[in-house]
């Protein structure tokens, strides 16, 4: 597969629609979803992930995928200052449909990798995360698994809505890091390929890319892969890795 048509991206128009809809009182440290638009939804999602330390320092990416259209976060930004005009909209080839109204801006260097669960998984939400979490356990391993943990039961199996058991084994696949972001999507295309029951590939050195059939799933599965890589470290500190795995 050519990676390069993964971030292909032409000129369009730059008059998009900003809709807001109404949102319900939610707890402090959760974002206040806008459910059914995605240039609300994102910028909302990247500021409780800056929270996390999962998109500090300008990293970090979400994209989401809607009734055939991709909405992505614009790269090098302050993740938790994104507003919803800042959004890029594009078609499921990676074209970009409209423009922020900010000209200077530029779609994130993670499009090719978000790109490749759309169109290898059919996802509808990936999420990229600079956890320090996902970063350290890279360093100690070649490959991430883990069993008879009761997180494990919130990962799927591949884009089906079937839950892992708590006895079976995760298995997560690490790629190495690259000068470029955007020159991991062909790793990642084959990681994903050789894998085909996982929603999660690392980046050693680096972070991780989850994704889910929806931005809930992809939410949810993101905190139970972070949870574990940080069981993992813990485990490794207390000298009972063991515990971890079949």
């Amino acid at each position: 597969m050519d990676t390069k048509q993964l971030t292909t991206a032409t000129n369009g128009n730059r008059n998009g629609s900003n809709k807001s809809n109404k949102t319900a009182d939610q707890h402090p440290q959760q974002p206040a979803i806008h459910a059914e638009n995605p240039k609300q939804l994102i910028p909302e999602l990247c500021k409780h992930f800056y929270h996390l330390g999962w998109a500090s320092g300008t990293g970090g990416g979400l994209s989401i995928r809607q009734n055939g259209v991709i909405y992505c976060a614009p790269s090098g930004v302050q993740k938790e200052r994104i507003q919803p005009e800042d959004m890029f909209v594009l078609n499921e080839d990676g074209i970009i449909l409209d423009y922020p109204k900010n000209p200077k801006l530029k779609v994130s260097e993670c499009l090719g990798l978000f790109m490749v669960a759309f169109k290898l998984r059919n996802a509808g939400c990936c999420i990229h995360s600079h956890s320090v979490h996902a970063n350290l356990v890279t360093a100690l391993i070649d490959e991430f698994k883990v069993s008879h943990q009761e997180m494990i039961k919130g990962i799927k199996k591949g884009n089906s809505n079937e839950a892992l058991n708590y006895n079976d084994t995760l298995v997560v696949p690490i790629i190495d890091n690259v000068l470029y972001e955007r020159d991991l999507a062909g790793a990642m295309y084959n990681a994903v390929k050789d894998y085909p029951l996982t929603n999660a590939v690392l980046v050693r050195d680096h972070g991780v890319y989850v994704w889910g059939n929806t931005w809930e799933q992809a939410k949810s599965m993101a905190e139970c892969y972070d949870y574990l890589f940080k069981l993992k470290l813990e485990a490794a500190k207390c000298g009972f890795d063991w515990m971890l795995y079949e």
